[in-house]
């Protein structure tokens, strides 16, 4: 389905841009541009010395700001698929720095749908996170309005047959400011520190996050909030997996952050599918005919009621998983 497109990456020097930016190159090479669009210069700088344009011709990289809509406009210009990847993530910063975070998170987002009205984009993935769930903190509160944003936008195209939808996953192993990669620098100090005793988190590697993408573009009909089978692990875990020498120091959480984290409420219940690999939480009023979807999806009702919670999953990482999985996709030299 990529064949001859042209897709765009908002944020695409992130953790999740390299990875399908490589996933693209390599399994899609006949796809027509791939275009790197981010307001970091250097990390464009650096990532174009490990994706030349000599070897990978298809790519571009475009120096911008989503909250700039009319860059994003020029941006946009020919591209088929946009995948929104752009985000001020880190929960203390944008509590912090709450008006940045909106404008980025909220704004951009609003940029991007507008763009894409306007400018024949074809299809939309939006990246969302497990604290859009239930937010408590302000980065998981903009991003469910920018949920929000990309599943209203399919009731505001009019005869444009643009599809717009949102994946949602939970915590990417190894992404630039996740626990692992910190647990790792930490443990030269000796001393691992701990939120809670008690906390827990999804886990889903890089390539899972690319590859809900991926679903989405090919099989989203517009409107639908995805979200990932994916285990859970214990935070006392990692820090057993990773440094099993260091002290276990309780340090305490910090503003915003909870317990344990949510991908599906039971208010959500009423609106979500099995399709199998994935949940689907669907539209309150689908553009497209529910029945027809849930045939061709094989797609079955969760019980009303039903929650997904990294607490109480019923899938769990173990400390042996957690190593095996860290030298797999984390750091190739690590060992215990």
């Amino acid at each position: 389905m990529l064949k001859g497109k042209s897709i765009l990456i908002t944020g695409g020097t992130g953790s999740l841009g390299k990875a399908l930016t490589k996933h693209i190159l390599t399994n899609h090479p006949e796809v027509k541009k791939l275009i790197i669009f981010s307001r970091d210069e250097q990390k464009q700088f650096q990532m174009a010395q490990e994706f030349p344009t000599e070897v990978y011709p298809q790519i571009r990289f475009f120096i911008g700001d989503v909250r700039d809509k009319e860059r994003l406009m020029r941006a946009f210009k020919d591209v088929n698929y946009v995948i929104h990847a752009a985000a001020m993530k880190h929960v203390h910063l944008a509590e912090y720095n709450p008006d940045e975070c909106i404008k980025t998170n909220v704004g951009g987002a609003q940029n991007v749908v507008h763009a894409s009205l306007e400018t024949g984009v074809e299809r939309v993935v939006a990246l969302s996170t497990d604290k859009a769930c239930a937010p408590i903190n302000l980065y998981g509160a903009t991003k469910l309005t920018s949920d929000k944003l990309f599943i209203a936008a399919n009731n505001i195209k009019g005869w444009n047959p643009i599809k717009f939808s949102v994946v949602r996953y939970g915590n990417v192993m190894g992404s630039n400011g996740s626990v692992i990669p910190f647990f790792l620098n930490k443990k030269k100090e000796g001393v691992l520190p701990i939120t809670d005793p008690e906390m827990t988190r999804f886990n889903i590697s890089l390539q899972g996050g690319v590859d809900m993408v991926m679903h989405a573009l090919e099989h989203a009909w517009g409107g639908e909030l995805f979200v990932p089978k994916i285990p859970s692990y214990r935070i006392m875990d990692v820090a057993e997996a990773l440094g099993p020498e260091c002290e276990k120091k309780v340090v305490g959480i910090r503003p915003g952050e909870k317990v344990h984290e949510e991908m599906i409420t039971p208010s959500d219940s009423f609106y979500t599918y099995d399709l199998g690999t994935y949940y689907a939480i669907l539209p309150t009023t689908p553009r497209w005919n529910l029945t027809e979807f849930i045939k061709e999806f094989n797609a079955q009702k969760v019980p009303n009621g039903f929650k997904y919670n990294s607490g109480e999953n019923s899938e769990w990482e173990t400390v042996e998983s957690l190593r095996s999985l860290v030298k797999e996709h984390v750091d190739p030299t690590f060992s215990i």
